[in-house]
This record gives structure tokens, sequence and C-alpha cells, in this order.
């Protein structure tokens, strides 16, 4: 009974460090985004993921933990607090993961989108749409057949460790129909078919936030255990590589670019998440090159020939390295390659793709419906004024004179 009050401890502590963890990562996407946009649009980075978390935590408390693993709080204290506490520190944990859904958003429609309506499409999202294929590929019990079914077909389950898949793909997915709703930001794409470039505002604050992100990424990965006995050092290590790989996939395809040197370790991270608990080392060096080079690669593409104004490039970054994790982790996890095995590329195939159709959809849907209803671009005086200052009433750096 010692040793068990001991684990149940243990465990407890494991989980909530990994929570503390991925809730430090969401200084990261406010510093990377921070850094990304123009100076007028920096206050607006930082206070939309803050408030951002706070509305995921009461949707995802009252709806979205709820739906996605039929459990909720309506108990009290004393038995919430049995085990010491662990479901509430897991609720905690998986919190942060769904949090991530309106940050990676919040990247794509920045500069341009208004604030309220922005709050109201998280609450959604985190209440009702993510939890959806969270349940379905995290919670076989609750959803049953649907991993039932993928696996009587290819064999084995969908596999997504930690959330290349779930979390990345599908906010990046979401994000899509969000940034093609909006439109492109007003100067952006001239009538002559020239691009007016909008470099990044402050390269030390984008390069702080990859660096929070990345060092947050291994209690994301690791803590996916969620028990202290089944944490893998071989997780760390293909998280590691896939970091080192995006990094040089995203500074050499890049020429050198730091936007690109930046996001390079981001890609590869994305994508090492499906298979972390799977691959060999070196199958994780080359997903995290291959998915820092796709970045470079389609990020180009979007901004340049097909003039989607994905701002922070969250669609290549998260929606095609998660869908490229989700794919590796059935290629790269198998034995042939020196992967532990008891994965299915056919089961990888579809589960990534129900994904994307349900973030497609859910996104298409909530995005459709605030446009139609509220509206969801900034007006074109305040959207030339800045969000800092038409919505916060603040610069990140005023310049008035301190005569008081």
């Amino acid at each position: 009974m010692i040793l068990e009050d001991i684990k149940a401890g243990v465990d407890t502590l494991f989980i909530m460090l990994g929570a503390i963890m991925i809730l430090a990562m969401h200084a990261g996407f406010a510093f990377l985004e921070l850094g990304t946009v123009r100076e007028k649009n920096q206050v607006n980075a930082l206070v939309k993921i803050l408030v951002d978390f706070s509305v995921s935590t009461i949707a995802y408390f009252f709806i979205g933990y709820s739906l996605a693993y039929g459990l909720n709080f309506w108990m009290d204290a004393e038995q919430l607090a049995t085990k010491n506490g662990f479901e509430l520190v897991k609720f905690f944990f998986l919190l942060t993961f769904a949090a991530a859904i309106p940050a990676i958003v919040s990247g794509g429609i920045a500069e341009r989108a208004k604030f309220n309506p922005q709050l109201l499409a998280t609450f959604l999202l985190v209440g009702f749409v993510y939890p959806l294929f969270e349940g379905m590929a995290w919670n076989p019990t609750h959803f049953s057949g649907f991993q039932v079914w993928i696996k009587a077909f290819t064999g084995e389950d969908f596999h997504d460790f930690a959330g290349s898949v779930v979390v990345h793909a599908v906010g990046g997915w979401i994000a899509l129909p969000a940034i093609l709703l909006l439109g492109a930001r007003s100067g952006r794409y001239r009538k002559d078919g020239k691009v007016s470039a909008h470099p990044p505002s402050n390269v030390p604050f984008l390069a702080l936030g990859a660096w929070i992100l990345t060092v947050g990424w291994f209690g994301f990965n690791v803590m996916s255990a969620q028990t202290i006995d089944k944490i893998s050092g071989l997780v760390a290590i293909n998280s590691l590589m896939a970091m080192v790989g995006g990094t040089l996939g995203g500074w050499f395809f890049g020429k050198n670019d730091a936007g690109f040197s930046y996001n390079g370790p981001l890609a590869g991270l994305v994508a090492i998440c499906a298979g972390s608990d799977l691959m060999h080392p070196l199958g994780a060096l080359f997903v995290g090159l291959s998915a820092g080079a796709m970045f470079v690669f389609v990020f180009t593409l979007e901004q340049n020939r097909w003039k989607i104004d994905d701002v922070l490039g969250v669609w290549p970054l998260h929606g095609l390295c998660g869908v490229w994790g989700g794919i590796a982790a059935g290629i790269f996890g198998q034995q042939a390659l020196g992967g532990l095995g008891g994965v299915s590329l056919m089961a990888q195939l579809i589960g990534t793709a129900v994904a994307v159709l349900i973030a497609l959809l859910g996104g298409t849907i909530v995005y459709g419906a605030l446009k139609l209803l509220m509206g969801l671009r900034m007006d074109p005086e305040d959207e030339y004024a800045g969000a800092d200052l038409s919505i916060h009433h603040v610069s990140a750096t005023p310049d008035s004179d301190k005569t008081w």
C-alpha cells in the first residue's frame, strides 16, 4: 500500500511537471508570434495567447474533456483528490495540448483578426471540434468504434504518441480555412502582382519563442507517457534528433535565413511527436530533416505563389509537418527500418486523413459562421493603425516623453 501511494505521488508529480513545461510553451507561442508580426501588433500577440489559454481552460474543463474522455469533475473535492489528484493533473496536462489549437491558429490569422470573435472561436474549437478527434485517437474506450475499425481493417491501431496529428495537424488544418476566410493583410499582395515583404519585427524575440517551444517540447513528448513507469529515453533522443534535423533542414534549404533556421526545429519536433516512441534515432533525424525542408519549400510557395497570407506559416509548420509525422510513424516505426514495430502505414494514412477532414470541416463551420454573424476582420483603419492601439490602446514600445 505504501509503495502504491508513493507510485501515485510520483506519477502525479511526473505529469504535473509535463503540464508545466507545456504551459511554458505558450509563452513560446506568444514570443514567436510577437517576433514575427510588425511592431504595431506585438502587444496583441502577447494578450491573445494568454486570454486564449484562459478561454480554452473553461471550454475544456466544462465541455471538451468530458466529450473526449467521458469524465467530468462534478464531485466533491475528497473524491477529486484521490490518488494524489492524479486525474486532476492529467486534465491539466491534456488541457495544455488542447490550448495549443488556438495558439496555432493565432499565428496564421495575426495582424488583421478581430479579438472577441477569435475568443468565441477558441471556445468552440477547444470545447467541441478538437476533443472529437482527440477522443477518437486517444480514448478507444469512449470512442471504441474508430480504433476498432482501423485495427480490423489494417491489423493495427492508429498510432499518435504525442500529437503530430491529434494536436498539430488538427490545429494547422483548422487554421487554413480561417486564414482563407479572413483574406490577406492589407497591402500584402499588390495589384501589379508583386508581394510586399513584411519581415520579422524582432528576430531575438522570434528566437526566444522558438527556444522556449523547443525546450518545452521535451515535456510535450516525453511526459506523454503519463506515468513514470512508461517513461522512455528513446522518446527524448528521437525528439532531440528530429529537432536537430529540422534545424539543419530549415537552415540549409532556407539559405541561412533566421526565420527558417528557428522554425526548422519546430517543424522537426512537430513531425516526430507521433512516432517518437517507435523510431530509431536515425529515422527520427531523417524525419526532422525532411520536415524542416518541407516547411521552407511550402511556406515559400504558400506566401509567394499561392498568395495565402499565413503569417507564421502555421499550415505548413503544423498542418503539413503534422501529417508527415503521422505518416512517418507508419514508415520509420517498422522493424525493417529499425523501429519497434506494431504500427501500420495504412492505419496511419486513414487516421491522419480523418483528422484532416474533421479539422477542415470544423474550422470552416466555426469561422464561416463567425464571419457571417460577427465578422472576423478588423476595420481597415484599425488594421492600418495596428491591433495594439486599436484593441489594447497601448504600443509595445511607447515613445512618449516621460516628463512626469
